[in-house]
């Protein structure tokens, strides 16, 4: 006889939060995230413009005072440095084992009961005991208002310090046991969950299932459209065409797409955007991909655009490298260079930029949750345990791919476009992945 599994999430149905007559939510809030990477500024962006309330940062006043600044100042610049120094051969190895070491994120099963505390619970618990946080809670309790943050530090320190209307968006599809507090059962923490996986990963770290709520990951309005997901669909009808030369996802998805609309005619080259992470990690990428591209981009096959974000050293890195491959002429030509000094810009200009985009290339980061715009994604190596995680969740998804072999990587483009893959992944995404968490968590928080 098979015997249920007493922690088994699949055994309660229970992934929304219950609502008591205490959970009421003021209607003003403080959205809180950090700038380590563009992992938790991007939603923290995106639910702020629906909020209609300014980002606050965890490392910065009114949120921390000089020494807390110290603190965050020093985790942020390992981070940062590890990042980037991962993807250099002989000397990278080493520092990914570090990394993964420090955001390990153990089997989840059999399912079991993983809510011991780790050596980074006790660490941040112990800032807490020594006052971490408590400049934060002072905000809060001043202005009388909820926190919604996309960052776990925040809402565990503010749930240690006795603060009760939190909100926490986990930004990856699996997490590390430091997002849950020391004591997981007792806390006052409402987790905002972008995948089940997650929902399934705080239970077995010990949060109680009323605590969470799987909403999925909060994109930006400008992308979806409201509610309807009108320009979502826009844009992938219009994306699916240019995916699509040979028409054989048509002829495969000829039924499915009537719940759509028509795809339009259009012979236009499939755009493929290649975006580096915050850090400027895995720029080095391009000296091994761009000669590959060349007769595609000469050939007007390809439109190529490369994101340098707001680092004028990685915009360097990729003139330098176009010249080598001797793409420099197509800039302006089917070939540009996302740079853009000011973050806030940067963010604007990018999402514009991916209304437009057919692939998105990228370090499987949080942009994976991008795949339910129905944008396919190629996916270069993780860095860090948590984008293993992410890499398999779009995978499993069917919107994502390995890059495998960047030298060849115009061959293996050519070979999707014309079997279909890439709209096959596309679609996938579309339907597999949810594209409304924008709306439900700013309903949840809204209260």
């Amino acid at each position: 006889m098979v015997h249920a599994n007493p922690l088994s999430p699949f055994s309660s149905t229970a992934t929304r939060v219950a609502a008591s007559p205490h959970e009421s939510t003021a209607s003003r809030v403080a959205v809180v995230a950090i700038d380590m990477g563009y992992g938790h500024l991007r939603p923290a962006r995106s639910l702020a413009r629906e909020l209609n309330v300014e980002i606050l940062h965890t490392d910065r006043p009114p949120l921390a005072d000089p020494e807390e600044q110290r603190r965050w100042a020093a985790t942020r610049t390992f981070y940062e440095s590890v990042s980037r120094i991962s993807g250099i051969p002989w000397i990278g190895p080493p520092l990914r084992g570090l990394l993964n070491s420090v955001t390990d994120i153990p089997n989840l099963y059999p399912f079991r009961d993983l809510s011991g505390a780790t050596f980074g619970v006790k660490i941040l618990e112990r800032s807490a005991r020594q006052g971490l946080g408590r400049s934060i809670v002072s905000y809060l309790r001043e202005r009388d208002l909820a926190l919604l943050t996309t960052f776990y530090s925040p809402a565990v320190l503010a749930d240690f310090h006795g603060y009760d209307r939190l909100f926490c968006v986990v930004t990856d599809s699996d997490v590390n046991r430091v997002w849950a507090p020391i004591h997981p059962k007792t806390t006052r923490i409402r987790y905002l969950a972008p995948s089940a996986r997650v929902v399934r990963r705080l239970q077995a770290y010990g949060v109680p299932a009323s605590q969470i709520e799987l909403t999925g990951f909060p994109l930006p309005h400008s992308l979806v459209g409201g509610p309807e997901g009108t320009t979502l669909r826009k844009n992938l009808l219009e994306r699916l065409a240019r995916l699509d030369p040979t028409q054989a996802f048509r002829q495969a998805f000829a039924a499915d797409l009537e719940h759509v609309g028509k795809l339009p005619a259009t012979n236009e080259p499939p755009h493929l955007v290649f975006a580096v992470g915050g850090s400027g990690a895995q720029v080095e990428l391009s000296a091994s991909f761009l000669p590959s591209l060349r007769p595609l981009l000469e050939r007007r096959r390809l439109r190529l655009t490369l994101v340098a974000g707001v680092r004028p050293e990685v915009k360097a890195r990729f003139e330098d490298e176009l010249s080598r491959a001797r793409l420099s002429a197509q800039l302006g030509r089917g070939v540009e260079i996302l740079f853009e000094p000011v973050l806030e810009d940067y963010f604007d200009r990018f999402d514009a930029l991916l209304a437009d985009t057919d692939i998105l290339w990228t370090k499987p980061s949080e942009l994976v949750f991008y795949a339910a715009l129905g944008i396919p994604l190629l996916l270069s190596p993780p860095v860090g345990i948590h984008e293993s995680y992410n890499l398999r969740w779009a995978r499993e998804n069917g919107a994502g791919f390995k890059q495998r072999d960047p030298r060849v990587i115009g061959d293996r483009l050519l070979e999707h476009l014309h079997d279909g893959n890439l709209a096959s992944a596309a679609w996938s995404g579309y339907r597999r992945c949810p594209s409304q968490g924008l709306y439900q968590i700013a309903e949840r928080v809204r209260g």
